[in-house]
């Protein structure tokens, strides 16, 4: 048996909010045969919910009820709704259906049956009203898996990694929370992750907060006072980190190859820039959590449900990311 065989990573796949594309998108995934060739796949959903969305995809999805070479599990516990919910529409019963499959995939996690979780866009309004508490996914995420480390959510393209110091909150609470020690930790955690990925010696680029990147103080102090600081205590830890740049031209030299990953201060100051540069295989990672979470950047796509048409690139880029991690965390698991 090769090494890349036996540290074939294991991925619990879940099908995101059956109101949205996440169903069509899981099965075009899984009806690619290489996808099971790269890792195990267990999809968390009923026989019914698949063999609906491969019939409206019109793909075939090799399943079985236990590992089988060029088939994915699946582990079907007989929980979908008797009452059809209603695509197109945000809901509580959707939210529900979701939170219960993510709840499946975390105590595999949780079990050491699984190196990563991959799953297909979700809706926040639908995860509140099934009763997700957090303020994200990521919180959530930590939360059931007794994690209190350093998190930041990732955002992924091709060649180029972002993490946020901030992330889901109000703009007018975004200075505040601008404190060397977070700037330190996002940095720390960019550079692991891309370490994870496989890249030796990550370029990290950081933005600033203010226009300018503040002017040497006449337009704000926190590049001065927060940031700066905060780099200067990762470059000690031996992490090639520069900064802090203007963010309106750092992610055009990120482009062009002169840095791996950026850290950004708040939310849509990456997220505008990657959706720009490549909105089509974005992808976002649950960063900084003892196993590989990963699922495509953009949302359920309410509009085009049905239509058989969703762009399946950003969610093979999420199963890659997550095979390619996954399997680093198995081989150093079965090295210990």
């Amino acid at each position: 048996m090769t090494a890349e065989v036996e540290h074939r990573p294991r991925i619990a796949l879940t099908l995101g909010d059956p109101a949205g594309v996440g169903p069509e998108l899981a099965v075009k995934l899984l009806a690619k045969p290489e996808t099971t060739q790269v890792a195990e796949v267990y999809v968390l959903a009923d026989r019914a919910e698949v063999e609906a969305a491969a019939a409206a995809a019109g793909v075939t999805v090799p399943l079985a009820d236990e590992p089988v070479p060029g088939f994915a599990v699946l582990l079907d516990d007989n929980s979908a709704p008797s009452e059809p919910i209603v695509v197109r529409e945000v809901s509580k019963a959707a939210g529900e259906r979701t939170m219960h499959q993510l709840r499946r995939a975390v105590a595999l996690a949780n079990e050491g049956k699984v190196e990563a979780i991959l799953f297909t866009p979700l809706n926040k309004t639908s995860l509140k009203l099934g009763g997700m508490n957090e303020e994200d996914e990521l919180r959530w995420f930590a939360k059931e898996l007794n994690y209190t480390g350093t998190t930041s959510e990732l955002n992924v393209l091709p060649g180029l990694w972002t993490a946020r110091v901030t992330s889901h909150i109000p703009i007018s609470e975004v200075a505040e929370r601008i404190r060397p020690e977070n700037v330190t930790a996002a940095i720390r955690l960019l550079h692991g992750v891309l370490s994870d990925s496989g890249l030796e010696s990550p370029r990290v680029a950081v933005c600033a907060l203010n226009p300018h990147a503040g002017e040497n103080g006449n337009f704000g102090r926190e590049e001065i006072d927060q940031i700066a600081p905060g780099i200067a205590d990762a470059v000690a830890d031996g992490i090639n980190a520069q900064g802090p740049f203007p963010s309106d031209t750092v992610f055009l030299a990120a482009k062009r190859g002169d840095f791996d990953g950026v850290v950004t201060m708040y939310h849509d100051q990456g997220q505008i820039a990657m959706k720009l540069i490549g909105f089509d295989r974005g992808v976002t990672i649950q960063g900084g959590l003892p196993i590989v979470i990963a699922t495509p950047a953009h949302g359920t796509a309410f509009d085009i449900v049905g239509q058989n048409i969703a762009n399946l690139g950003a969610t093979e880029h999420a199963f890659e990311l997550a095979a390619a991690i996954g399997a680093r965390l198995r081989a150093s698991k079965t090295l210990v």
